[in-house]
């Protein structure tokens, strides 16, 4: 399998010499689900990409401090990019920013989600057992402010919350999106809650914190993810 990561944003330099990017996040998550094949990193926020997808299996976007409906060029460029993926039915995985831009090019509306942040470790329901061993009930940790109002045309839900009611979803065998970060851990998310911790607020940022003392669902995801790219969905 060959795997096209599009890194849609640079880590802060206190935090890149342990996590290197989004993309090494990535491959570290999907190599401990069992993934095996090359991973090509490309950040897009460079205006980095390959010089063709065809030579890829599967095209993965991750997060990013970008809104997915930005007018900056590279987010412009990124979606008209996404767009010619999709018209090619190329297999697609978008996580939290990448989620919400799949969305979009196929769309849904997304934006400022009204109830605020959603941060720490959450809680789904997941729609598709039959994808995770049986289960029905996911945490994951998360870390955004925009959401996905609508499900995409076409497409399958797959998991869900009051807070976040569009937490990931399917279209065929070509798209899968999750909103929360499969590839965190909480030491990352611990970072990330106290660059935002005045935004926040107290009490978010404290719940947030706590949350992180609980085990979380990474690995599950990322083995539907594998299974995904590889074509046993």
């Amino acid at each position: 399998m060959n795997y096209c990561v599009l890194d849609n944003d640079v880590l802060d330099p206190q935090v890149a010499p342990l996590y290197t990017s989004y993309g090494a996040m990535f491959e570290r998550l999907l190599r401990g689900a069992g993934a095996k094949g090359t991973f090509e990193i490309f950040n897009t926020t460079l205006g980095h990409y390959p010089a063709s997808f065809d030579g890829f299996d599967a095209v993965l976007l991750t997060g990013s401090q970008a809104d997915a409906f930005s007018q900056e060029p590279w987010v412009i460029e990124l979606r008209a990019r996404v767009a010619q993926l999709l018209q090619a039915r190329k297999t697609l995985i978008g996580i939290c920013f990448g989620h919400q831009l799949i969305a979009l090019c196929l769309g849904a509306r997304v934006g400022r989600a009204p109830q605020g942040w959603g941060v720490g470790r959450l809680t789904y329901q997941w729609h598709a057992p039959e994808l995770a061993a049986g289960r029905t009930e996911l945490s994951l940790l998360a870390s955004h402010q925009d959401q996905v109002f609508d499900l995409p045309p076409g497409a399958k839900l797959l998991a869900s919350s009051e807070f976040c009611p569009v937490a990931a979803f399917s279209v065929g065998k070509h798209v899968f999106c999750v909103q929360p970060h499969p590839e965190f851990v909480e030491d990352y998310n611990a970072y990330l809650l106290g660059k935002r911790r005045e935004v926040l607020g107290e009490t978010v940022y404290n719940t947030g914190i706590s949350s992180l003392a609980l085990d979380h669902d990474g690995l599950v995801v990322a083995a539907v993810m594998r299974a995904f790219m590889e074509g046993d969905f």
